[in-house]
C-alpha cells in the first residue's frame, strides 16, 4: 500500500508540475513580450551601428510594434466587455419600464393620429368628438369596433373623402368619334411629340389588341426598351395618369394590393391602388394600373384573387371583399364590405427575366396578354396631337365590333386546328378552350387597328402557345423543330408565319 501511494504522489506532482511550468512559460513569454526595458536596451545597443535608412526602418518598425500592441489590447479589453455584458442577470424591472415607456409614446403618437383624422372627418360633416350613431355590423361586431376606433369611428378615411369631392359627379360624354387606326395612329404620335418616346406600329397594333382581349397586359423583353413607358404614356394619353404599384420582394398575398385592416389603430390602411379603383368606378374615364417589374415576388400569391375574378364574363360579378363587416361610416360604394372591381381599369405588369425574379407560371400567363419589346423604336417626325378625354363606353364599344366585324375566318381556325394536332402529336403541347376564346378577341382587334389576320395570330400563337416549348427538353424536341417549321409554311404560306419561326429558330439554337 505504501508503494501505490509513493506512486500516486509523484504521479500527481508530475502533472501538477506540468500545468505549474505551462502558466509559468506563459507568464515568462508574456513578461518577455512586453519587456519593453529589453526592447529599449536592443535599440541602445545598436544605434551607434544605424545608418541614416536604417533609423527610418527602426522607426516603421517601432510604429508597427505601437500599432500591433494597441490593436491587441484594444481587442482584449473589447471581449473582456462583450463576456461581462453576457454573463450580467438580465434586470427584469428595467426591461418592464422601458416597455411601458415605449406603450406610452405609442398611445401619444395613435392619439395625434386621431386627432388629424378628426380635423379630416369634420369635412364630411361629422363630429370628431361624439361616435357615430346607428353603426351596426353583419354579425353584430360594428358596436364593438366602434368603440374600439373611439371618436371618429372612420376606418376609410381616403374613400370617404373620394364620397365627398365626387359627391355630385356625373359621367361625362366626351363625345368621341375616333376608329381604332385613329386611336392607334393618335397614340403613337402623341407619345413621340409630347414624351419623346418612338414606338413602332404593329407594337401599339399589337398593345392596343392585348388591352381588348384582356385586362392583365405582360410587357416583357431587355432592360432599357421602354416597358414602363409605354404603359406610362398610356395613362398620359387618356388624361389619366397610371398608378404605379412597385412591385416588392415581401409581397405575398392579396393585402399588398389593397391594404388591411389594422386591429391595434382600428384603420383601414388604404393603398393608392385601392384608391384608384374607388375613384375608376364613379367615371366612365379609363384607368390603368402599372405592376412595376411584376414578377419580383410570385404573381400568384399577390394576384392570384384578381386572375380569378377578371376571367369572369360578366362584369358585374367582378367583386372583392375588402372586409369582413360593415360600419355605418363606410363608404357608400363599399357594400357589405365589397367593391365592384372596375371593368374601366387595366392592369400592365412589367417583367424583367434575371437572376433577382421568379419565372411566370402558366396560370398567369394563359390569362394575361404578353407582350415582347425588345428594340427600341426609331425616332421619326410626329404629329403635333394632345391628350385625349375617352370615355371607356366608347372605347369598349369599338373593341366589341371589331370582334363582330373582324372574326377570324373559318379557314384560318381549321388551319388553328391542324395545328393544334400537330403539336399535340410532336411536342405533347396542347392550348385549351381559354386560349382559343382569347385569341379571338386578340386577332380581330389586331386586324381592326389596320393589321391582317395572319399577322395577328402568327404573333398570338408565337407568344401564347409556342411560349409553353420552353419547358421541354430543347435536346429531344429539337429535331421536330424542323418539321413544325416545314407545317407551318406549307399550311399558312411561305414566311407568313414569320413570328412563330423565328421564336422556333431561336429555341433551336439553345438546344
Amino acid at each position: 500500500m505504501d508503494t501505490f501511494l509513493r506512486f500516486l504522489y509523484e504521479l500527481i506532482n508530475q502533472i501538477v508540475s506540468g500545468i505549474f511550468s505551462i502558466f509559468k512559460g506563459f507568464i515568462e513569454g508574456f513578461k518577455q513580450i512586453f519587456n519593453f526595458t529589453a526592447f529599449y536596451n536592443l535599440v541602445t545597443h545598436y544605434k551607434n551601428d544605424f545608418s541614416g535608412p536604417e533609423w527610418l526602418l527602426v522607426a516603421i518598425t517601432v510604429l508597427f510594434m505601437i500599432v500591433l500592441y494597441g490593436g491587441t489590447l484594444f481587442l482584449i479589453v473589447f471581449g473582456i466587455k462583450k463576456l461581462i455584458k453576457r454573463i450580467k442577470p438580465i434586470n427584469k424591472g428595467e426591461l418592464l419600464n422601458e416597455v411601458d415607456e415605449l406603450n406610452k409614446k405609442v398611445i401619444k403618437l395613435s392619439k395625434e393620429k386621431d386627432e388629424i383624422l378628426a380635423m379630416k372627418v369634420s369635412q364630411l360633416g361629422l363630429k370628431p368628438d361624439q361616435p357615430l350613431e346607428g353603426d351596426e355590423t353583419v354579425e353584430g361586431e360594428a358596436q364593438e369596433g366602434e368603440e374600439a376606433v373611439g371618436e371618429n369611428g372612420i376606418r376609410f378615411s381616403k374613400l370617404n373623402l373620394i364620397d365627398m369631392e365626387y359627391a355630385d359627379y356625373k359621367i361625362k360624354n366626351y363625345g368621341n368619334s375616333f376608329d381604332l387606326p385613329e386611336l392607334c395612329d393618335n397614340f403613337r404620335n402623341f407619345a413621340a411629340s409630347k414624351l419623346k418616346l418612338f414606338y413602332k406600329e404593329r407594337l401599339i397594333r399589337t398593345f392596343v389588341a392585348g388591352l381588348a382581349s384582356t385586362r392583365l397586359v405582360i410587357l416583357q423583353g431587355i432592360s432599357g426598351t421602354g416597358k414602363t413607358s409605354l404603359a406610362y404614356a398610356w395613362g398620359k394619353f387618356m388624361k389619366q395618369d397610371s398608378c404605379v404599384a412597385s412591385v416588392q420582394p415581401s409581397w405575398r398575398d392579396r393585402t399588398d394590393l389593397f391594404g388591411y385592416f389594422n386591429e391595434f389603430t382600428k384603420k383601414f390602411n388604404e393603398t393608392e391602388l385601392l384608391k384608384e379603383m374607388y375613384i375608376a368606378d364613379y367615371t366612365d374615364d379609363v384607368y390603368t394600373v402599372i405592376l412595376d417589374e411584376m414578377n419580383l415576388s410570385r404573381v400568384e400569391y399577390y394576384f392570384a384573387e384578381m386572375l380569378s375574378i377578371l376571367e369572369m364574363p360578366d362584369k358585374k360579378e367582378w367583386i372583392i371583399e375588402i372586409v369582413p363587416n360593415t360600419w355605418a361610416s363606410d363608404p357608400k360604394k363599399l357594400i357589405q364590405g365589397k367593391i365592384q372591381v372596375p371593368p374601366n381599369m387595366w392592369y400592365i405588369g412589367t417583367i424583367n427575366n434575371d437572376d433577382s425574379t421568379f419565372a411566370v407560371t402558366d396560370k398567369v400567363y394563359d390569362r394575361a396578354m404578353p407582350i415582347d419589346i425588345n428594340e427600341k423604336g426609331e425616332p421619326f417626325t410626329p404629329d403635333d396631337i394632345d391628350a385625349q378625354n375617352i370615355n371607356y363606353s366608347y372605347l369598349d364599344k369599338l373593341f366589341t365590333e371589331a370582334m363582330e366585324n373582324f372574326e377570324i375566318s373559318q379557314e384560318t381556325l381549321d388551319k388553328i386546328e391542324k395545328m393544334d394536332d400537330f403539336v399535340i402529336k410532336h411536342f405533347r403541347i396542347a392550348f385549351g378552350n381559354r386560349i382559343v376564346a382569347h385569341m379571338k378577341k386578340f386577332v380581330p382587334v389586331y386586324v381592326a387597328c389596320g393589321g391582317t389576320e395572319v399577322e395577328g395570330v402568327d404573333y398570338f400563337i408565337a407568344k401564347k402557345i409556342l411560349r409553353k416549348f420552353e419547358q421541354l427538353n430543347m435536346a429531344l424536341i429539337r429535331d421536330e423543330i424542323d418539321g413544325y417549321i416545314k407545317f407551318l409554311d406549307d399550311t399558312f404560306g411561305k414566311g407568313a408565319m414569320a413570328e412563330c419561326i423565328e421564336y422556333l429558330l431561336r429555341l433551336k439554337k439553345m438546344a
